[in-house]
């Protein structure tokens, strides 16, 4: 990313509340990032659905940062972080092999990210994230619930959890996204409709060590019913969603 980028983002860097993870002031901030021409324009469209500058500001994602994509996905996150952190930052892109040996594209995206300059991926297996040491933010977007998928052991969103909880610096910041289930639908419905009750991941990663440092509700869409699968079409790309800030304690 370019040098002015980088100095632009850090002009509007300040220190969070206690210390614990750089913040950026507002959703503003991001503009650069965003605008970036090194993002493709399939990226950009999908900006205003996913809020991405807000999620940006409410993860304090800053340059310099070493920052984890949990389940990249087709990478959408990889890419704005990269571009945010900037070349004095670094993203961990994992993929869990699982997923790529499942379908072609989680691959493709895969050698994509890791062909970019400051990113280096991982495709460890799903319970045994390979994440480095002294990480500022863990991140994943409509993927926590993957972990609860029946081909996978009942255990692995404990195994997962842990290995976040190694990988952060005291004070390193885990930010989870995903879609609601309705408040005790249990935990089969992450299988059945790709949802989550947001109590079972509160309960499941505080579990791990972690302090429940703040919550949004800006991806919240009150038309959404919570009973259909995510991929349903009446409901795709417009569900509703939680936001999580994790703290791993200093």
């Amino acid at each position: 990313m370019r040098r002015s980028l980088i100095l632009a983002v850090s002009a509007a860097v300040l220190v969070a509340t206690g210390g614990f993870a750089p913040a950026l002031q507002d959703a503003g901030d991001y503009a650069a990032v965003l605008a970036d021409s090194d993002r493709p324009e399939a990226d950009m469209a999908r900006d205003a659905a996913r809020k991405t500058a807000e999620v940006l500001a409410f993860a304090g994602v800053g340059p310099g940062e070493t920052i984890g994509d949990m389940i990249i996905g087709g990478g959408y996150f990889t890419r704005v972080f990269a571009s945010a952190v900037g070349d004095e930052g670094s993203v961990i892109a994992w993929q869990p092999a699982e997923f790529i040996a499942f379908q072609a594209s989680y691959g493709e995206a895969f050698t994509a990210a890791d062909a970019m300059d400051n990113v280096t991926g991982i495709r460890s297996p799903i319970g045994a994230p390979e994440f480095p040491t002294g990480m500022d933010l863990i991140f994943t977007a409509q993927n926590y619930h993957d972990l609860h998928l029946r081909p996978f052991p009942t255990d692995t969103a404990a195994k997962v959890n842990a290995a976040v909880f190694a990988a952060l610096r005291p004070g390193g910041l885990y930010v989870i996204i995903d879609h609601y289930a309705p408040a005790g639908a249990g935990l089969d419905v992450a299988h059945t409709l790709h949802r989550i009750d947001i109590a079972d991941v509160k309960r499941e990663v505080e579990a791990a060590g972690f302090v429940l440092d703040a919550e949004s509700d800006i991806l919240l869409n009150a038309e959404d019913p919570l009973t259909a699968n995510v991929f349903d079409p009446s409901i795709r790309g417009q569900t509703s969603q939680f936001m999580l800030r994790f703290r791993k304690p200093a």
